[in-house]
């Protein structure tokens, strides 16, 4: 089976307190949003301490034009891109001799908080030396779930070509789709949970001879669910000035009613009862959202303890945050011949969920 053999993260440069994003965003909305002092508990209400954005706090005082912004994310999204991928291929603690990045066979590219054409993929392909007959997949547009598909069409890609290296970056820069102008509730919410990160794993095939002794998870399969007409459950509105965020109110219950027999129905394919997972690798797209995936599941807070401390130390950062779970469990020490499930939600409204088992 194809394994994970390295994950690596990359945290953006301006550091804020939770409260200190509340302060800022009170600010800004002061007198334009009725009853703000009511509505800015959901910045409390978010379990979130710090989040890390790739400019700083006084950035957000003045207008920014589409534009100038998606210029930004192209600039910095190469700069992340190029860091994370470097860590990754010479990460010590999951790899005992680094990779270089010309023997990577497949390159995907992981991304929902601007557009580039041509992809930022290949921008970094002309940075490090990348081989020119590697093979590129941007995937845009799916958001949280983001981060669990390019682990699927990695799995799928080695699963066709055992001998391949295949890298998965995933970079959001969600703090450049903020818009100041906005004073829906769905803003004030997305100002409260959304942060910046980057993120980037290798995934390798069965022929793949990799020089260490250690456990690491294989993907025994992957599974993808969509939901129809839920186009304004999870999203964007392309605007003039960017991207609005769609964010419904009713995703926790959502999941709730939907997730668990999509789960169930999966695991039961592989010949596995939920309670057989012992590492619940969950993307945390919010409090709510884990506590609605224990409830389908019957999970405990133990199952969700990573998740809930990597929202806690970075907030929902959409794609790349479950590879910063990943990442978590990677550096436990796990006994073999144990399941895990790697599960992401974003917008479709769909659902990616990847079956893990940690072996030599």
């Amino acid at each position: 089976m194809p394994k994970i053999a390295s994950v690596s993260t990359y945290t953006p440069p301006y550091t804020l307190q939770q409260s200190n994003i509340e302060e800022l965003t009170k600010e800004l909305f002061q007198d334009k949003i009725p009853k703000l002092e009511r509505l800015l508990t959901v910045f409390a209400n978010a379990d979130i301490d710090t989040r890390n954005l790739c400019v700083p706090a006084e950035w957000y005082h003045h207008e920014h034009s589409f534009e100038e912004r998606n210029s930004l994310y192209i600039d910095l999204a190469v700069n992340y891109s190029v860091e994370v991928i470097g860590r990754c291929v010479t990460n010590s603690a999951f790899l005992d001799q680094p990779i270089s990045t010309e023997d990577i066979d497949a390159l995907i590219f992981v991304s929902s908080t601007g557009i580039s054409t041509p992809s930022i993929d290949a921008r970094v392909m002309n940075i490090l030396p990348f081989s020119d007959r590697v093979v590129r997949m941007p995937i845009w547009g799916l958001g949280c779930a983001g981060g669990a598909a390019g682990i699927s069409r990695a799995y799928d890609y080695c699963k066709a070509h055992p001998t391949a290296k295949v890298l998965v970056v995933c970079i959001e820069l969600c703090s450049l789709t903020f818009q100041k102008n906005d004073y829906s509730k769905n803003n004030l919410i997305g100002t409260a949970l959304f942060a910046d990160g980057a993120a980037c794993a290798l995934v390798c095939g069965d022929d793949v001879a990799l020089p260490q002794n250690r456990r690491m998870p294989h993907i025994l399969g992957s599974a993808s669910k969509w939901m129809p007409q839920s186009e304004d459950v999870m999203g964007w509105n392309v605007k003039n000035s960017g991207f609005y965020v769609i964010f419904s109110k009713s995703i926790p219950s959502i999941i709730s009613t939907w997730l668990g027999p999509f789960i169930h129905e999966f695991l039961e394919e592989h010949g596995l009862r939920p309670e057989q997972i012992e590492q619940f690798v969950a993307h945390p797209g919010g409090k709510k959202v884990l506590q609605a995936y224990e409830d389908a599941l019957q999970l405990t807070e133990h199952h969700t303890a990573i998740s809930r401390n990597v929202l806690k130390q970075h907030g929902n950062m959409s794609s790349p945050t479950v590879l910063y779970v990943l990442e978590q469990y990677l550096l436990k020490k796990h006994v073999s011949d144990t399941y895990g499930l790697l599960v992401a939600l974003g917008p479709g409204f769909s659902g990616e969920a990847v079956l893990l088992e940690w072996r030599e």
